[in-house]
């Protein structure tokens, strides 16, 4: 399995190709539905972001509190359809890619197309050893939303599979 950069996904993601097997590393954002409205809203009033969506990925996730001598508690992906409506702001916007689990808009995946981004699937159930990928966790925005908080996560070889491309592969659509 190749591991990629984040700083690096802009120029790979076009490589990439459905069922492909990468391990990510860098920084990531954690975002879930109410933290996506947010940030929407914020987009949509011309507002400052929280962090940076040039380049960006964001793992679908809602993490529990870190036990001791971890960086943060068990960290699974979140079903992604949830936030389907806001994706396609975000990508066009200047994300590069996606983590969570499950199937994707037609929506959501011309928007992928459009802007050389990719969808990863994280494997869902297996949040406590997820986290043993996670080096720190620090809470960036919206620190009211609890769990859904955004985070800034620093990633390394994190094990993710490629389930929509910007070529219009979709591991979905072909099963």
């Amino acid at each position: 399995m190749p591991e990629i950069k984040v700083s690096q996904l802009r120029q790979i993601a076009p490589s990439l190709r459905a069922g492909d097997s990468v391990l990510l590393s860098g920084t990531v954002y954690t975002a879930r539905d109410a933290a996506h409205k947010r940030i929407t809203q914020i987009m949509s009033q011309g507002g400052q972001l929280p962090f940076d969506l040039d380049g960006a990925v964001i793992y679908y996730a809602g993490p529990t509190p870190a036990p001791q001598g971890l960086a943060i508690g068990s960290c699974g992906p979140t079903t992604s359809s949830r936030m389907d409506t806001f994706a396609p702001t975000l990508l066009d916007g200047g994300l590069v890619a996606m983590i969570g689990k499950g199937q994707r808009s037609d929506e959501v995946c011309a928007a992928i197309e459009r802007n050389g981004a990719v969808y990863f699937c994280a494997i869902g159930g297996a949040g406590a050893l997820a986290c043993k990928c996670i080096r720190s966790s620090e809470v960036i925005a919206f620190d009211d939303l609890g769990c859904e908080s955004i985070k800034q996560l620093e990633i390394e070889k994190f094990p993710l599979i490629v389930a929509i491309d910007c070529q219009g592969g979709n591991l979905y659509k072909t099963r």
